[in-house]
């Protein structure tokens, strides 16, 4: 089978890829990036039409590049976003390939390097970087049976109200996706349940500054482990509406129904844990202890921002919280409609690379794999808790491409050293 060379296969066109290009281009290093649809697709299709950035645009961008035309204290909309990221890649002349679908790499036997099978033929690469990001195969409980009369679809598929058949909606996961669905459809008129689980809740504003803010000075950006027993905490935080603090309580005093954590389903029923309230506790234990390390921060560096103790006044529990349901008929409540915020699997079906562990996941160190010339980017937690967001995939990046870079040094040695004479 005839292939094209190229020395870098970059995987996927998203703010990832584009972040991963830039790096290479300034590092001399030949690549091409394969985009099975558009740029940042993710961001148009993948979404719901409402969604914004859950952070302000100073922060959740690249570097060098503000986003025009907004102000930068407000939440950009995703497909200003997506705008964004194909203005970005003209701008560094970012050699991306739209409509190619990689559909398999596999080392190639007996020599350095990988091939590329594509939907536009075959490459072999001498270096590939996986950078799918983490949003790819929606991840959601199967309890209810699809013969069941209501309407299952993941957050993935939701789009705005008007999608959503007459009745009740039953939401399931409360991290960001699942809070703001839940919320939208509230305010469209919808009788809402919200299935919570654990979370940890962190305020939009604090003493004038943006929980972004705060997590760059105090250094939680740049935790390089998920803290103990955190691995499955969803976080509940929001843009929306010119973003706001998630008060799950302030939800219930306007009309959505609490529930605790899924946890099956029999006889037309959906059966919930006891565990709401114990939820939403440890979400304020969380909330209150983030205040408190702000405003140790302020007294430790003498800044002065103004107070607010409002902030650490939580309203008292609604009867939902006080006596939660523990399950839900879902003809006699008039559900219409379940949908499963439940988050994502990364796909790597393609990738034939001895880089996984026992249960799929890529195994790696600060995106680097133990087979050499593969290298992962995007994921949460690569290198850092920033790792998934869009300035720190920038950073990751740059790590990555020096990598490569160094590698080829040591390929193109061929056992003399250059010496090169500088003539006065």
């Amino acid at each position: 089978m005839t292939s094209q060379g190229i020395d870098v296969v970059v995987i996927g066109g998203g703010q990832a890829g584009i972040a991963m290009s830039e790096h290479l281009s300034k590092s001399g290093i030949p690549h091409v990036v394969f985009e099975r649809h558009r740029i940042a697709e993710r961001w148009r299709t993948g979404r719901w039409d409402s969604l914004v950035a859950n952070g302000p645009a100073w922060h959740d961008r690249f570097p060098s590049q503000e986003f025009s035309g907004v102000d930068q204290d407000a939440f950009v909309p995703k497909e200003q976003v997506a705008d964004y990221f194909v203005d970005y890649a003209e701008r560094v002349n970012a050699p991306v390939r739209c409509g190619v679908e990689v559909t398999l790499v596999e080392r190639l036997p007996g020599q350095t390097g990988f091939r590329v099978e594509t939907s536009d033929g075959a490459y072999d690469a001498n270096a590939i970087v996986a950078a799918t990001g983490p949003f790819q195969e929606p991840v959601y409980p199967q309890f209810v049976p699809e013969n069941v009369p209501v309407t299952q679809m993941h957050s993935l598929d939701y789009k705005n109200p008007d999608q959503v058949a007459e009745g009740a909606v039953l939401v399931v996961g409360a991290g960001s996706s699942g809070v703001q669905i839940a919320d939208e459809l509230l305010r469209a008129g919808r009788d809402v349940f919200l299935s919570i689980g654990p979370h940890d809740r962190l305020p939009r504003r604090y003493r004038n500054r943006d929980y972004v803010w705060w997590m760059g000075v105090l250094g939680m950006w740049d935790d390089e482990r998920i803290p103990l027993g955190k691995e499955h905490i969803s976080i509940s935080v929001s843009g929306a509406y010119g973003g706001r603090t998630i008060d799950f309580r302030d939800l219930a005093r306007s009309g959505m129904m609490l529930a605790g954590r899924t946890e099956g389903f029999a006889e037309g029923t959906v059966h919930f844990a006891g565990d709401l309230a114990r939820n939403i506790a440890a979400g304020d234990e969380y909330y209150l202890s983030f205040l408190d390390q702000c405003d140790a921060y302020l007294a430790a560096n003498g800044l002065d921002l103004p107070e607010e103790p409002a902030a650490r006044e939580l309203l008292d529990d609604p009867e939902c919280v006080a006596s939660p349901i523990d399950r839900l008929n879902l003809a006699e409540a008039n559900v219409s409609t379940i949908i499963w915020a439940t988050g994502y699997r990364p796909d790597f079906s393609w990738l034939r690379l001895d880089v996984f562990d026992e249960d799929g996941r890529p195994r790696h160190v600060r995106g680097v794999a133990p087979e050499p010339g593969v290298y992962f980017l995007g994921l949460p937690w690569l290198t850092r808790r920033g790792s998934s967001f869009i300035y720190g995939v920038w950073h990751d990046a740059k790590h990555i491409a020096d990598h490569i870079f160094i590698q080829r040094k040591y390929s193109d040695y061929d056992g003399t050293a250059k010496i090169v004479h500088n003539d006065d």
